[in-house]
């Protein structure tokens, strides 16, 4: 497969069209086309489809572009590895972050990062846990901070923080919350949760299930910042790491509790791949992930 065809296929799917991705590129649609079709005949399947407004994709090239990314992501760091990027303080690491990790860490670890490598590149990629590990094993990041993964061959996993899960309340609505929350009195709330794809979900019903209690779930939200926006006008109530909250811009109207008897303990690691090197810059800005934990940046368990 040439890995020029595939760049182009790809930028032609990002903008929709196979005149903006001509003009980016700076070749003619004619040719674009012609990239694509070779890549059609060579995989037997139709990548894209034509319209009046440009192009769509269709399953097999969106299955494609997927893996593309992560193709030339991987052809980037062997490049760095063997020396002909910028020297050994040059490269470039993609990090992802779960929402709120990144919230917390991202500005901190950026300038940090653009500090003391000037040469380097830094991008940060925020997302729930179970999508940034498929990227991972994709390829489209260099390492990834995640809560409660699964086992995974194909992931190395390093523990590099514990945090409780906290019930979070609205302090202008609602039932006033006490200053702790017995899991056994969980059931009492009505619930705004993310769904079963975020590893938190799958923690607290696990836990629930285990002490034979039953949760009220009103509302399924996948964005931590719509979740807490709907608990902040009283709509129900959340399950979040205190990180979570303290994300929240200052004079919120929230109130975070701890949930005891037990207290329910998630966990974040640092995953790595375990079928390509980690290249030395990834190394570094794991290095100041580490350090950025050990100063406090995120909350421990307390």
């Amino acid at each position: 497969m040439d890995l020029k065809h595939l760049h182009s296929f790809i930028r032609i799917v990002e903008f929709g069209s196979l005149t903006r991705a001509a003009a980016t590129l700076n070749v003619s649609q004619s040719l674009l086309s012609r990239q694509v079709r070779q890549l059609e005949i060579e995989l037997g399947s139709h990548l894209l489809q034509r319209n009046g407004r440009g192009v769509t994709v269709t399953d097999a090239g969106r299955q494609l572009m997927e893996h593309g990314r992560g193709i030339l992501r991987q052809v980037e760091v062997a490049r760095q590895q063997l020396g002909q990027a910028r020297g050994p303080q040059g490269g470039k690491v993609v990090i992802g972050l779960p929402p709120s990790v990144g919230a917390l860490l991202t500005v901190d670890l950026v300038t940090r990062f653009r500090a003391d490598y000037p040469l380097a590149q830094i991008g940060v990629v925020e997302a729930l846990s179970a999508s940034l590990l498929e990227w991972l094993q994709l390829g489209r990041l260099d390492c990834a901070v995640l809560y409660n993964p699964p086992v995974n061959a194909n992931v190395q996993y390093r523990h590099i923080h514990s945090e409780n899960l906290y019930l979070v309340g609205s302090l202008h609505g609602g039932v006033p919350l006490p200053d702790r929350v017995p899991l056994s009195t969980l059931g009492n709330y009505p619930l705004i949760i993310p769904s079963h794809l975020h590893s938190v979900r799958q923690l607290v019903e696990a836990d629930a299930a285990k002490h034979g209690v039953s949760l009220d779930i009103q509302m399924e939200i996948d964005s931590i910042r719509a979740l807490l926006d709907l608990v902040e006008r009283g709509m129900g109530y959340g399950v979040l790491s205190r990180n979570a909250v303290l994300a929240r811009a200052p004079g919120h109207g929230l109130r975070a509790v701890p949930i005891v008897q037990p207290n329910i303990e998630t966990r974040l690691v640092m995953a790595t791949p375990t079928q390509r090197p980690v290249s030395t810059i990834t190394e570094k800005a794991i290095a100041m992930i580490d350090e950025a934990i050990g100063r406090g940046v995120l909350e421990p368990v307390g």
